[in-house]
């Protein structure tokens, strides 16, 4: 639906090419005027309908995203929100400078998309669906043109210093004027691109905040140029003037190519960084081949397949996915078998493998063959949309460092503004060539590109990073207070355990052989779904013992009694083993009173059944088996590692107080509560959090959300989770709980990039603006020292998006990482048993 102009022709002028690309961007937003086209790029966050309505006074608030362009600074972020919030119907407005995206909540009833983002437009700028393929477009069209104007500021200086070397290395004399006119008139002539062509994106937007009656960073940048391009061409053309004596071509030049080259490097690096977000939203197919039904519907041969556009498939469909593409949609394979990479649900690189009758989900890719899959839901009904949720809402989140410098940039620049007109003032009755090329120094150098850019690019950075490993960070604000937790409580059923139970250990009565009661065990366990019944089929399978019929024995008939155990009668070919050879046995498996026998051995922490056959003299006992609930193999050292860091790790569960100390003692964990009811758990945490400790709660998110909502920070740890319930600051997609580790470790390591970036700037700051007021700093310098602080930070930032870290002994603690040190153990107070987890 969106496609790109034609060619320019030869020659047309890039007022033009703006021109054209604004009506096209008009034609895009009233063509999203049309209701079908408004869940591309948004949701309904009240009442959801099917035909939302423009007219329907009663129609949901929505909730939309956009890519905007044009933008370059924390200060054109201020001017667009203010321009949205400005609009009748626009309840609520976000915009990130770091990603150049938009969140708008608007209502239908009041304003429609061509009306909030005409504002937008009006204010400079230009908005687009975040979610469209032509946003994709204009950022490889915007990355062109940088690198364009990058190259020819390039070649341009390299002509223009060729032509003032020269006058730098010529004794007095040996330049006659003539030739020196000469000089200064080609340098003139090269330096007219520079100022006409790459200079254009700051003197446009200069333009805009003069027509706004606004600042931004650009405006000190753009009147720097203006100002030295024009007195160097008074200089060329009235050499006798008051500007006459030198030209400063070779600053211009030089200043503009360093500019140039830090933008065009942190797009690169945006890009790459918070670009990722763009790269994960458009992981579906713009289309997909349906079946138009005319084969028998369930994606055979026979059926005859249409392109659609993704947004128009229902629950139902049957559509066809080609070897390399993204599933469109959360589905059911019917025909075909492949494997699925699901890197973005799990964290988990290995790709799984997917065949009929396998649940596949939407974003995953399709990687070995062709494959049919029936839609089983669709748009925000998939996990996939959940996720993409999270990831829109934190990267447009301002964590509370990068608030507070986009409080200070507006009344900053009106200061840089004032101390280079002082400089100007104090400087011109000496030299009025040298008062205004300080004034221009100093306007260029204090530019605060580097300290908008400090929190934003890291936090995101990090952000991207845990998304990658499977964690999505939900509060941007969260990993600023992780990097200070000094207490971290766990739940225990579903996170320090595995779901289930696992076999433990095995006592068989005498004259028994382990593989065959347990292969006997087995066969009747099959049977049942009961956690203590998988946990034995999964033991036998994991020894290698037959899944079929085993010591010449088959089921004859089963019982399960709930509570109980199971009874069943099997058929024997031939004894093999004492006491086992009747023809048809009857067995019991469950607990020693369901069997009627004594255990064989003494209770151990956890849970125990039993296996018995029926004999002349009553039940018997075959084996005992010794279950406990499944520890994470990782979760030892996450704790230890954790302790080593200063963390002070607590448990605290629902579960049986027995249960729960023999987990904890398992885990080296020293205070750990039984019996707990959430708002056991939130008193206690509320208690710690008043004594002045940084609390984070670790839970499964199904039942916890008092204690999650309480803490500091949170993680909801689970493949299970409801995240569009979720309250957690952290959502675990993966099924290690070293993320939980690894994340802390990168919250400290992010926090600890911030305040680098954040005295970087302020060092740079310090430094340069004392040497510009003092004419110290020419500006070209000066050009280069801005574009290398900006960049700096980036590639700073940058660093976080390379691995998760990994623990070592020396893990650093929450003190070293500027959070505090470890704090004492979270009290216990003595709760009443209840059930749970």
């Amino acid at each position: 639906m969106y496609q790109n102009n034609p060619v320019t022709p030869t020659g047309q002028r890039q007022a033009d090419v703006d021109s054209g690309l604004y009506v096209q961007a008009r034609a895009v937003s009233l063509l999203l005027d049309d209701p079908q086209e408004w869940n591309s790029f948004g949701r309904p966050t009240g009442r959801k309908t099917s035909q939302p309505s423009e007219h329907d006074a009663e129609s949901p608030v929505w909730d939309s995203y956009v890519v905007l362009e044009g933008m370059h600074c924390a200060a054109c972020a201020l001017t667009i929100e203010e321009a949205l919030r400005a609009v009748p119907g626009v309840q609520e407005a976000e915009v990130s400078a770091a990603t150049r995206r938009a969140r708008v909540v608007w209502r239908p009833a009041q304003v429609l998309p061509s009306q909030w983002m005409e504002a937008v437009a009006r204010a400079g700028y230009r908005a687009l669906p975040a979610r469209d393929a032509f946003v994709r477009e204009l950022r490889q069209a915007e990355t062109r043109r940088a690198l364009w104007r990058w190259l020819v500021a390039g070649f341009c200086m390299m002509q223009v210093m060729m032509y003032a070397w020269p006058a730098y290395i010529a004794q007095p004399g040996d330049l006659s004027l003539e030739m020196e006119t000469l000089l200064r008139w080609a340098s003139w002539v090269i330096s007219l691109p520079v100022v006409l062509f790459c200079c254009g994106p700051f003197l446009r937007s200069a333009l805009k905040d003069i027509a706004q009656r606004r600042v931004s960073m650009d405006l000190p940048v753009a009147i720097g140029m203006l100002i030295t391009f024009v007195i160097s061409t008074m200089g060329t053309f009235d050499p006798s003037g008051p500007f006459g004596r030198e030209v400063f071509f070779d600053s211009l030049t030089m200043f503009v190519f360093f500019l140039l080259t830090g933008r065009w490097l942190e797009l690169r690096l945006r890009d790459r960084t918070a670009g990722a977000l763009e790269a994960v939203m458009n992981r579906l197919p713009d289309s997909v081949l349906r079946s138009r039904g005319g084969g028998n519907g369930q994606g055979g041969d026979g059926d005859d397949f249409e392109r659609v556009a993704t947004r128009r498939l229902r629950a139902g469909d049957v559509v066809r996915v080609l070897a390399g593409e993204a599933f469109p949609a959360d589905g059911t394979i019917v025909r075909g078998r492949t494997h699925a990479d699901e890197a973005l649900l799990t964290g988990e690189s290995t790709a799984v493998p997917r065949g009929v009758g396998d649940s596949v989900t939407a974003g995953s890719y399709n990687l070995d063959a062709m494959v049919d899959m029936r839609v089983d839901s669709v748009g925000e009904g998939t996990r996939f949309a959940q996720i993409v949720e999270l990831m829109e809402s934190a990267s447009l989140q301002k964590p509370r460092l990068a608030q507070l410098a986009d409080k200070v940039a507006r009344p900053f620049l009106v200061v840089v503004l004032l101390a280079a007109l002082a400089a100007a003032v104090w400087w011109w009755p000496a030299d009025p060539g040298k008062a205004v090329m300080v004034a221009v120094a100093v306007l260029i150098v204090t530019c605060p590109c580097a300290l908008s850019l400090a929190t934003p690019v890291a936090m995101l950075t990090a952000a991207g990073t845990l998304a990658r490993h499977g964690v999505l960070v939900r509060n941007l604000q969260g990993l600023e207070a992780l990097a200070a937790v000094d207490t971290l409580v766990f739940d225990k059923t579903g996170t320090l355990t595995r779901d289930g139970l696992v076999l433990r250990a095995m006592t068989a009565a005498p004259g028994q052989e382990h593989d065959e009661v347990l292969a006997l065990a087995a066969l009747l366990a099959r049977q049942s779904m009961h956690p203590v019944s998988r946990a034995l089929a999964a033991a036998a399978l994991t020894a290698g013992l037959p899944a079929g019929p085993v010591c010449g024995c088959q089921l004859d008939a089963v019982q399960e009694q709930a509570g109980a155990g199971l009874d069943a009668w099997v058929e024997a070919a031939g004894g093999s083993g004492q006491g086992m050879q009747p023809s048809r046995l009857h067995l019991r498996l469950g607990s020693a009173r369901h069997c009627e026998v004594a255990e064989l051995a003494p209770q151990e922490p956890g849970q125990s059944v039993m296996l018995a056959e029926a004999t002349e003299q009553g039940w018997r006992a075959l084996a005992q088996f010794h279950l406990s609930e499944d520890l994470r193999p990782e979760a030892a050292h996450v704790i230890r590692a954790l302790q080593a860091g200063g963390v002070a790790v607590q448990l605290l569960s629902g579960d049986r107080p027995a249960a729960v100390h023999a987990v904890a003692q398992a885990l080296g964990i020293v205070r750990a509560q039984g019996g707990c009811t959430p708002q056991d758990k939130l008193t206690q945490m509320q208690a710690a959090q008043a004594a002045g400790h940084h609390v984070a709660m670790v839970g499964d998110g199904l039942n916890d959300g008092p204690v999650l909502a309480g803490a500091h920070v949170s993680f909801a740890f689970g493949k299970a989770v409801p995240l569009a319930q979720s309250r957690a600051d952290f959502v675990v997609l993966g099924d290690s709980l070293e993320l939980v580790l690894q994340s802390v470790l990168l919250a400290r390591r992010t926090l600890s990039v911030v305040r680098q970036n954040l005295g970087w700037a302020a060092a740079y700051n310090a430094v340069s603006i004392p040497l510009a007021l003092m004419g110290w700093m020419p500006a070209w310098l000066a050009g280069l020292g801005m574009a290398a602080s900006s960049l700096l930070v980036v590639l700073n930032a940058a660093r976080l998006a390379r691995r998760l870290p990994v623990a070592h002994a020396a893990m650093p603690t929450a003190a070293t990482a500027g959070a505090g040190g470890a704090s004492p153990a979270l009290g216990m107070a003595a709760a009443g048993p209840q059930g749970g987890h």
